[in-house]
């Protein structure tokens, strides 16, 4: 979201007022009656603000992502900054997340068919990271711009049509261009390059599920997530680890589905194997991140981490997670409802958060709205569209958070790793076995 920031007025002067002593330079020069060729102007009686603007396109500070593209444009795509180099990487190691976030894919998804096929066009060499930045691309092949002709016109209540009009005063409306979705793959090429690092690095795994769709709802403790799978995942359309429950969530979409309508659901989160100590303990708190990487998502409108509103049910001493020393003499806790982040730091247990997804805002039913022209009016929408958002969200979240942890990773081993660590407390960013395999492979 664009900001700006007012600084103190002598910041945003005119170029020479903060040379006022030369505008009375100027004047004794001009009397000893110098050239007229050369003249000094004196200082402006007005003063300006210095204005700083940010697009809101970019997000990251040591693993940089800019996505851009639009969704009935000639393409989608990103560039990640500061990936570290020298390590594998190629087209088929994002096409996998791809394919898990592209539409089309069932019947409970929107019909509109695209490949999502991906080129790395910059920052790999010879099947490498070369350290610059890496673009990636994706071409719009499926395009029905003639679908969008009543939306030009009036806004789909609850979309974010007529809010780009109040900021910008134009937006681009076909396909709502980048109030898209289809912004979101640059975020999940960028997120599979991101868990590619932390499995490599850290043994970190990120996975995300299907918890609940409108009011069928995955109980709690069905779903092991120390066992939890890609494959136990991906097992059915709607990307919940229950067949039971997965079952259930389907037919309540395709309930939906054909009545034009849509609803909302719920996706959980789960960190794996997440190393200790990342995040910052004031403003920048993991699960203060976590939130804003989380919330930026198109149709997200909750957050929760640990045991979340739940808690609040609680109290100190049922709530509190209790410290031992597991057999290998690491401090643990015997329940996890801090989510695995306490004072905004991992503490190397499971993180599990769970996101909350609207019903799809453009939907087929007859809609009362109002015109670009100020005029009342209803709204019937054309266009290809989710009848439920949240399984083809699973690869989105997972992107986020792995881009979340992949920074905080880079900020981690920067201050707390670059001298040697205080062995009785700190534990190293890696897994021993890792480092053995890295170095084995480093001899080859």
């Amino acid at each position: 979201m664009a900001s700006s920031l007012s600084s103190n007025p002598f910041l945003g002067a005119s170029r020479m007022e903060g040379f006022s002593a030369l505008g009375s330079l100027s004047s004794d020069l001009r009397s000893l009656s110098l050239s007229p060729s050369l003249q000094f102007p004196t200082a402006s009686s007005t003063s300006k603000k210095l204005q700083v603007k940010a697009a809101g396109n970019s997000f990251g500070t040591h693993f940089r992502v800019t996505t851009y593209g639009e969704s009935h444009g000639g393409g989608v795509g990103c560039v990640v900054d500061g990936v570290p180099p020298r390590r594998p990487l190629s087209e088929a190691d994002l096409q996998g997340d791809l394919d898990r976030r592209r539409p089309g894919q069932s019947r409970i998804t929107t019909p509109r068919k695209e490949t999502d096929t991906c080129k790395i066009l910059s920052g790999v060499y010879e099947g490498k990271t070369t350290g610059t930045p890496i673009h990636i691309f994706v071409p719009n092949t499926d395009q029905r711009g003639h679908d969008y002709t009543e939306m030009s016109i009036a806004y789909r209540p609850s979309h974010a049509d007529a809010t780009y009009d109040m900021k910008y005063g134009i937006r681009a409306v076909q396909g709502g261009g980048r109030s898209s979705a289809r912004e979101t793959i640059g975020r999940v090429a960028a997120g599979a390059i991101a868990k590619k690092i932390l499995k490599e690095f850290s043994g970190t795994e990120v996975f995300a599920y299907v918890s609940q769709v409108h009011n069928v709802e995955l109980p709690l403790g069905l779903v092991d997530h120390e066992a939890l799978t890609l494959d136990q995942i991906e097992s059915n359309i709607v990307r919940c680890p229950n067949p039971e429950y997965a079952e259930k969530m389907i037919a309540a979409i395709d309930t939906i589905r054909v009545r034009g309508d849509s609803i909302g659901g719920v996706v959980t989160c789960v960190v794996k194997n997440c190393p200790r100590g990342l995040g910052s303990p004031v403003f920048d708190k993991l699960e203060a991140e976590f939130a804003k990487a989380l919330m930026s998502l198109p149709a997200t409108k909750g957050f929760e981490i640990g045991s979340g509103f739940a808690g609040t049910l609680l109290t100190g001493s049922e709530h509190n997670d209790e410290f031992y020393l597991d057999e290998e003499n690491r401090i643990r806790t015997r329940t996890n409802r801090s989510g695995g982040i306490q004072g905004g730091l991992s503490n190397g247990e499971i993180i599990q958060m769970r996101i909350a997804f609207k019903p799809t805002a453009t939907i087929g039913k007859k809609q009362h709205t109002v015109t670009r022209d100020k005029i009342e009016t209803d709204l019937i929408t054309r266009g290809r569209h989710d009848p439920c958002v949240v399984p083809r969200a699973v690869p989105m979240v997972e992107a986020m958070v792995a881009l979340v942890l992949v920074d905080q990773l880079m900020a981690q081993h920067a201050q707390c790793n670059l001298f040697p660590l205080n062995e009785e407390l700190q534990e190293p960013l890696k897994l021993p076995n890792l480092v053995e395999s890295d170095e084995a492979a480093l001899s080859m």
